[in-house]
């Protein structure tokens, strides 16, 4: 029997799976705890002029695969009109049946603009009007999407020198209850030996307000800019764990590393592993202070294409995935803070799907403190955000850890389309559970498995980050 494509049971292959979307999961609301929208759209209700501006500026995911489709750069980030991009994207959807952006592109035309039709070269002329149509009209902006989407919170990703002054102006506003709150991402700190430390270093000392000559210096500036963050609403930190290292330390020892970084500009490999340990075991004990939840994202590889790079910079499509040995260092870190008194909330992410089973028998030996889930296997991110990804992350969770504890799903997407992806992962939830109980394996028992679905879909991200002024979506 032949299923129609994106109906309304789409993904639920169960009867059971069918009731605990569209009764439990489906009018949920959503937190949206990592993504890397813009403030400032946000604040300004940003508009699109068109279809292309909304969807394919700045998305890396479709780039990807427009170039492996054979479109030339020119249509993809290059100075080709926008229809004409628009059409180069059209000729690539049809391709792209089995990859997740065939089942995204449809489902956000669907939601969004009420547009069933498939798209394609030749459905690209209607298409391109009857979305354009309404994005041109009232109800289309960025906070718009955004609640259109009951999305509570947002929690967008910010430097430390960022002065948040977005933030503040959308706390402000009138008649938009969503809480759009900063991420620490201090990536930055902690890389010592790129080029943009020295430059990022003088933009520290702007926002803190004295020079930084030493180490303690550097940590009481990172410190104030922590608890600046805190004191905007922030809760989560976030750290790019490219490369996971350990090296342990004394205070006396980075002190030295330090100043050799300002002085001569590098250090070596062992001299920055101690620096970004000591300086994460730092952090940590701020962000377990401040009841923050931290996250690492670990194993990507970036910027593979140096003459694209160079051209185009990073975020462009051109990462991968990592690969390396972190178990032992990841392992070793999580006890220097847990050591130390202040291993926070942590949620723990991998580019590699090889790091699965890394990752969620980690987290289950430091589970302490009463706190329900305190450290996370999280959800498949990135590459691994399709069916086969999320299912395989959902399945070894509940093997190796406690599945109805799990904070869900995250856009991680800088499009204010995105938000059909907690549906896409609404509906793989509700499915594997509905599977489970067809082949008892689970019992039939509404009640418990609804309670499992609303924990997973927003319950459990609320009560576990505890974000201030969360504004519930009715």
């Amino acid at each position: 029997m032949t299923v129609k494509f994106l109906d309304q049971n789409f993904m639920l292959h169960s009867d059971t799976a069918i009731q605990l979307y569209h009764q439990v999961a489906k009018d949920m609301p959503i937190i949206d705890y990592h993504c890397h929208l813009s403030p400032q759209e946000i604040l300004e209700n940003k508009t699109f002029k068109n279809i292309t501006e909304a969807w394919l500026y700045g998305d890396h995911y479709k780039w990807r695969v427009m170039r492996a489709n054979g479109i030339e750069e020119k249509y993809i980030t290059g100075d080709a009109d926008d229809y004409d991009k628009f059409l180069a994207w059209a000729r690539t959807v049809p391709q792209l049946i089995g990859n997740p952006l065939y089942h995204w592109t449809h489902l956000e035309l669907q939601r969004f603009f009420g547009v069933d039709e498939l798209l394609s070269e030749k459905t690209a002329p209607q298409v391109w009007q009857k979305v354009n149509e309404q994005l041109q009209g009232e109800g289309f902006g960025a906070r718009d999407l955004i609640t259109k989407s009951k999305v509570t919170v947002v929690c967008t990703t910010d430097d430390p020198v960022d002065d948040l002054g977005y933030h503040v102006q959308i706390r402000e506003l009138n008649g938009f209850s969503t809480a759009v709150l900063p991420s620490f991402r201090p990536d930055k700190a902690l890389e010592i030996n790129r080029a943009t430390f020295r430059p990022w270093l003088e933009q520290l000392v702007g926002v803190y307000g004295s020079e930084i000559r030493t180490y303690d210096d550097f940590l009481k500036a990172l410190e104030q800019r922590v608890r600046f963050f805190h004191a905007a609403g922030g809760r989560v930190s976030d750290h790019a764990l490219d490369t996971v290292v350990f090296a342990e330390a004394t205070q006396a020892e980075v002190n030295q590393i330090f100043a050799k970084a300002l002085e001569q500009g590098q250090v070596s490999s062992e001299e920055e592993a101690k620096h970004k340990s000591y300086t994460l075991v730092f952090l940590s004990q701020l962000y377990a202070e401040l009841d923050w939840a931290m996250q690492f994202h670990i194993h990507a590889l970036r910027n593979n294409s140096t003459s694209m790079f160079n051209k185009l910079g990073p975020d462009t499509g051109y990462d991968s995935v990592n690969d390396g040995l972190i178990a032992k260092p990841l392992v070793s870190l999580l006890d220097a803070m847990e050591s130390a008194g202040a291993l926070p909330k942590t949620i723990l992410y991998s580019l590699n799907p090889n790091d699965y089973p890394v990752l969620a028998s980690a987290a289950g030996s430091f589970q302490s403190g009463g706190i329900a889930g305190k450290i996370q296997f999280g959800t498949a991110w990135w590459y691994n955000d399709h069916r086969d990804g999320m299912h395989e992350q959902m399945k070894l969770l509940a093997n190796m850890g406690v599945l109805a504890r799990f904070v869900g799903m995250l856009t991680d997407s800088r499009s204010f389309l995105s938000y059909t992806r907690h549906e896409y992962f609404r509906r793989l939830l509700c499915d594997l559970l509905g599977t489970w109980v067809e082949q008892g394996e689970a019992p039939d028992d509404m009640e418990l498995l609804s309670g499992i679905v609303e924990g997973i879909c927003y319950t459990n991200a609320e009560q576990y980050f505890n974000f201030p002024a969360v504004v519930s979506v009715q």
